[in-house]
């Protein structure tokens, strides 16, 4: 079974379904409420372990009780907990998504800056990341913490792989040095490559220009579904969902599902569809919280990639 760290978000997320989005000053009965463990590298954590993974999360959260809560969830759901740092007299970072009908929702973030990773908290667990044999590493984390993790990822030879897209201009290009996959979302896609894709033939452009910075993959989101880009190849890939519920989370499985099935040995373009199933999967629910089964996952993938993409 492979060795998956992920480096990134721990939060509580608070999940509350409406039946319609309320107009400023009024106000809407909550008809659903859910209290999960959440943010982006505990969901993408989730969702690699569900995928048969070992998995090892690097995070920070408080030390109050919604800490002591999403580190017990996660721990529940058979991740290893012993990287994530609890910062003491602060508070765990908080999600509240708010899901309306149709796949409206609103996101509310509440993250202090002391729930970011810091350098000397990957520093401490290093070899833990050198040791995996894939590491995720959310760049939305200060630099010099993505810094130390692609370094220690590096040095252990890990299949790194890069989710976002990093302010600063020194990171991004060590980012494209050390990343074999790099996955961005349409705004991310435009930071990383300067001038923002406006379609499917600018996000394929926008995707060969990063090939040719280092990576062996990219996945970039366009409009209406992704590109995912190899060298000598690429697949566009559509949203695979007929009726979404919310959107929250949908990037984080399709990363992990890309991870896993390159892990397993699978080409780009066969773990491409396993990232659409993926994501798929989380947006039939509220909440960013993956409920992925692979015999499943692989079944809607086989589907889907013999129904056709367009490339």
């Amino acid at each position: 079974m492979s060795g998956v760290v992920v480096v990134g978000q721990v939060a509580r997320d608070l999940v509350l379904g409406v039946e319609e989005l309320p107009e400023a000053g009024g106000s809407t009965d909550v008809l659903e409420r859910q209290e999960l463990l959440g943010g982006k590298g505990a969901n993408q954590a989730v969702a690699c372990r569900q995928l048969g993974a070992t998995v090892r999360l690097v995070g920070v959260v408080g030390d109050d009780r919604a800490g002591e809560e999403v580190l017990a969830q996660a721990a529940g759901d058979g991740i290893d907990v012993g990287a994530v740092v609890r910062r003491p007299g602060a508070p765990t970072a908080l999600l509240v998504d708010l899901v309306g009908p149709r796949g409206v929702r609103r996101l509310l973030e509440d993250v202090d800056p002391r729930m970011l990773l810091g350098a000397e908290d990957v520093r401490a667990c290093a070899e833990a990341v050198r040791s995996a044999d894939a590491v995720l590493v959310q760049l939305q984390q200060p630099g010099p913490a993505v810094l130390e993790a692609l370094a220690a990822a590096g040095a252990g030879g890990a299949l790194t792989v890069a989710d976002g897209a990093p302010a600063d201009g020194a990171v991004r290009r060590r980012v494209l040095d050390a990343a074999a996959v790099v996955r961005a979302d349409t705004a991310e896609a435009g930071a990383l490559v300067g001038w923002a894709p406006r379609d499917v033939p600018g996000t394929v452009r926008a995707a060969r220009s990063l090939l040719a910075e280092g990576p062996r993959v990219v996945a970039l989101a366009t409009g209406d579904g992704d590109v995912v880009a190899w060298p000598g190849g690429h697949v566009v890939l559509p949203h695979l969902d007929e009726d979404p519920v919310d959107p929250t989370g949908a990037g984080d499985s399709f990363v992990a599902a890309l991870t896993v099935a390159l892990l397993r040995g699978e080409s780009p373009e066969s773990a491409a569809w396993w990232a659409a199933a993926a994501a798929a999967e989380v947006v039939g629910t509220a909440g960013g919280r993956p409920d992925l089964d692979l015999a499943r996952l692989r079944g809607t993938a086989a589907r889907a990639r013999r129904a056709g993409g367009r490339r």
